[in-house]
């Protein structure tokens, strides 16, 4: 079996609308880990949610306008989260930032025709 690894899992709350220069602001975020180099990221669709504003965000609140919740999700080493962080700060004008320790376990399978993994003890 594979060891687990210790990572830490950022996770950004933000509103679907939200934008950094002109764009998605979720996007902008995923582009930016990407470039980074970051393990992984994956943007999340909130059906239902509210924040700060204490205001339902959901598409069945005509109330709430078209502000359905985002998740982001971005997972790597304590390090490369905490350097980052300050990239995140310059782009959320609101939302919230949550970050837990977590045990990562990658599994890769070989690509078909590629020569498979050894492995030493």
């Amino acid at each position: 079996m594979k060891t687990a690894t210790a990572m830490v899992l950022l996770r950004i709350f933000l509103g679907e609308d939200d934008r950094y220069q002109g764009r998605c602001l979720y996007e902008a975020i995923i582009d930016e880990a990407f470039k980074q180099g970051l393990a992984g990221g994956t943007v999340l669709p909130g059906p239902d949610g509210y924040g700060h504003s204490r205001i339902p965000r959901a598409e069945l609140y005509i109330d709430a306008g078209p502000r359905s919740p985002v998740i982001v999700e971005i997972v790597d080493t304590e390090p490369k989260i905490d350097g980052f962080l300050p990239i995140v700060d310059q782009m959320i004008e609101t939302g919230l930032v949550t970050l837990e320790r977590v045990k990562a376990i990658r599994f890769e399978r070989p690509k078909p025709g590629s020569a498979p993994a050894t492995h030493s003890s």
